[in-house]
C-alpha cells in the first residue's frame, strides 16, 4: 500500500522544481510556442520541460505507477498507482506573464485521488493535501470562505478554447452575472480551486476540465471544506465543474443548472 505521506512528499519537491523552472524561463516566453486543439490553446517549450522534469522524477522514484500527464505522457503502470499530472496550468498566463500559472500533481491510488499539490509560481505559493487530512498553504491550514447568500459571492470561472463552447458559456455568464456579487477569470483552474480552498474565491465552476486540471486542486478544494461537484448532483467531471462551500453550493447548482452550464 502507497504510504501517502511518502507520496505529498515527491509530489510537493517536483512541484517546487517545476516551479523554479518556470520562474527561470519567465522573460523568454514567446520561444518554442505551438497551438493545439485551436488557435487559442498554446504549449509552450517550458510546458514540455516541465513536464519532463516532473515525469522523469516520478519514474526515477517510483518506477511501477502509472502516469497521465496533459503534454502527452500515458504510462500504464502496475503498482496501483497514478499520477495526474498538468505541467503548467495557465500556460496563457505564463506566456503573458499574468501571475496565475504554475504546475498541478496529484496521486491517485486505486483510482481514489489521495494527495494533490499545486504551485502557485507566480505568488509563490504552495498548496496541498492528503485525503482526510486537511489543506493547506505555505504549510498552514486552510480552510473556504464563509459567505452565505449567493448575492454576495465572488465566484470564479474559465472558459473553453473552441469558439462554440465559448460563446455558449458567454451564455451562461450572462445569466448567473446578476445572481452573484461579481466574477473573476483567471485562466488556471487548478489555482482557481485552490483560491475557493483558501477563501479568496467564494465559488468557481467550468465546463470542459480534463483530468490534469482538476485532480490536485479538486482535492485540494473538498480537503478545505468546499463541496465539490456537478450541476446534476453527481461527482465532478469534464461536464461541469462547481466548487464551493455547503451553503453556496446548492443555490449555484440550481442556479448553473437553470442556466444551461452542462450543455455548452
Amino acid at each position: 500500500m502507497a504510504d501517502p505521506t511518502e507520496l505529498l512528499d515527491l509530489a510537493r519537491r517536483l512541484a517546487l522544481e517545476a516551479s523554479a523552472l518556470q520562474r527561470e524561463a519567465l522573460g523568454r516566453t514567446r520561444t518554442g510556442v505551438a497551438t493545439k486543439s485551436t488557435l487559442t490553446d498554446v504549449v509552450t517549450a517550458t510546458d514540455r520541460a516541465s513536464e519532463r522534469l516532473i515525469v522523469d522524477g516520478l519514474r526515477s522514484a517510483r518506477p511501477g505507477d502509472a502516469i497521465l500527464a496533459e503534454e502527452g505522457t500515458i504510462d500504464a503502470g502496475t503498482s496501483g498507482v497514478r499520477w495526474i499530472v498538468d505541467p503548467l496550468d495557465g500556460t496563457t498566463n505564463f506566456l503573458y506573464g499574468v501571475p496565475a500559472f504554475g504546475p498541478a500533481i496529484a496521486a491517485e491510488v486505486d483510482g481514489e485521488v489521495v494527495v494533490g499539490v499545486v504551485a502557485d509560481t507566480g505568488r509563490g505559493e504552495l498548496f496541498e493535501a492528503v485525503r482526510g487530512g486537511g489543506a493547506r498553504l505555505d504549510g498552514r491550514p486552510i480552510g473556504v470562505g464563509s459567505t452565505t447568500d449567493l448575492a454576495t459571492a465572488l465566484v470564479a470561472t474559465g472558459f473553453g478554447y473552441d469558439a462554440g463552447r465559448r460563446a455558449a458559456q458567454g451564455e451562461v455568464l450572462r445569466r448567473v452575472l446578476p445572481s452573484v456579487r461579481d466574477i473573476r477569470r483567471f485562466g488556471a483552474a487548478a489555482i482557481d480551486l485552490c483560491w475557493v480552498a483558501c477563501g479568496r474565491f467564494d465559488a468557481y465552476y467550468e465546463r470542459g476540465l480534463a483530468p490534469w486540471d482538476l485532480a490536485a486542486g479538486g482535492l485540494i478544494a473538498r480537503e478545505a471544506g468546499a463541496v465539490v461537484g456537478d450541476a446534476r448532483g453527481g461527482p465532478a467531471s469534464g461536464e461541469a465543474v462547481i466548487a464551493a462551500n455547503g451553503a453556496l453550493f446548492e443555490p449555484l447548482r440550481a442556479l448553473l443548472a437553470a442556466a444551461g452550464v452542462d450543455e455548452g
